[in-house]
């Protein structure tokens, strides 16, 4: 089976405004065709960016319904450390995307990041760097980076349900799938030595990860299910995610 590798999924980069633009359309035509799918919370988008979106990853299919959800033009930031088989590589050629090696966040990552938020764009990011497929995991700290740098807000999604989408779809069950759109936070001043700053940037990532977690369904929450954050968080959004186990049928769901 063919792959794609570092040097090609390095070469991307976001597809034009109108491209991913008119491509919101057909993630939306997609998503409706093959799920049963629910948004809450889109009013607690900002009106307008610049904004950093942060959601877990659950599914490869990810990203078409994190489109389907904010519904705007969105560059996306994802591993180019990676081998993606070919019928996986096409979203991103289409759609495009700013490479990262989640080992080294290169200067030039930086910079074409911060370039989106200085237009006032969005900048969508998994970060806990990869696909985690049944539960949220530790993140990185580059949403948080971003966001201090940019000077813009992090919005946290959660995303579920996408994980069985194509195998209910070959079954001729149009499986259910929730996102949920949370309160927008920061952004934040973070001074300081070193230690200091590392120090911030933990906790806030640690933050934002109970945010996602409050997005999703107990089961799902994974380190962060124990905090007392994670309910705050719920009454913040007026959201609260039903217990919905990993492996229950489609057709129950």
């Amino acid at each position: 089976m063919k792959k794609f590798g570092p040097e090609f999924l390095s070469s991307l980069s976001p597809k034009p405004h109108i491209i991913r633009y008119l491509l919101t359309y057909v993630a939306l035509f997609l998503g409706s065709g093959i799920a049963r799918v629910s948004v809450r919370g889109k009013y607690h988008l900002p009106k307008k960016g610049p904004y950093v979106i942060a959601s877990n990853h659950f599914s490869d299919y990810d990203p078409l319904f994190f489109s389907y959800g904010i519904q705007k033009p969105i560059n996306f930031i994802a591993a180019s450390d990676q081998e993606l088989d070919w019928w996986l590589v096409w979203a991103p050629i289409i759609y495009g995307w700013i490479p990262v090696n989640r080992q080294n966040l290169s200067p030039s990552t930086i910079k074409r990041s911060l370039e989106v938020l200085r237009r006032g764009g969005l900048l969508g990011i998994f970060p806990d760097g990869g696909v985690s497929y049944n539960l949220l995991s530790q993140p990185k700290n580059g949403a948080v980076y971003l966001s201090t740098l940019g000077k813009a807000p992090i919005v946290p999604i959660g995303i579920y349900g996408a994980e069985r989408a194509w195998e209910g779809m070959f079954k001729g069950i149009r499986s259910r799938i929730c996102i949920n759109i949370g309160k927008p936070f920061g952004p934040f001043n973070i001074k300081g030595n070193k230690g200091q700053k590392v120090k911030a940037l933990n906790a806030v990532g640690n933050e934002m990860m109970c945010r996602i977690a409050a997005l999703l369904p107990p089961g799902r929450q994974g380190p962060f299910s124990e905090s007392a954050e994670v309910f705050k968080y719920q009454k913040e959004n007026l959201i609260t995610p039903k217990p919905q186990p990993y492996f229950k049928a489609l057709s129950e769901e």
